[in-house]
């Protein structure tokens, strides 16, 4: 019970940590509003997420294979 505990507690601060950052640090970034950026920060995350995805199973086919 402890380690799910411990787990929720780490996905909170860098929950609050990452909302933290995008409330105070991001406002002095200088970024135009374009509609190719919102696509690209939309975007990054999903294509992100398939890149390790696909990645992982390609190492699990590796280790099954041997």
């Amino acid at each position: 019970m402890e380690n799910k505990t411990e787990f929720l507690l780490k996905i909170f601060i860098l929950s609050a940590v990452l909302s933290a950052i995008t409330k105070y640090v991001c406002p002095y970034f200088n970024v135009p509003a374009e509609s190719q950026i919102a696509l690209i920060v939309v975007l990054l995350p999903t294509v992100v997420l398939a890149i390790a995805l696909w990645w992982r199973y390609q190492q699990q086919q590796n280790s099954v294979n041997e």
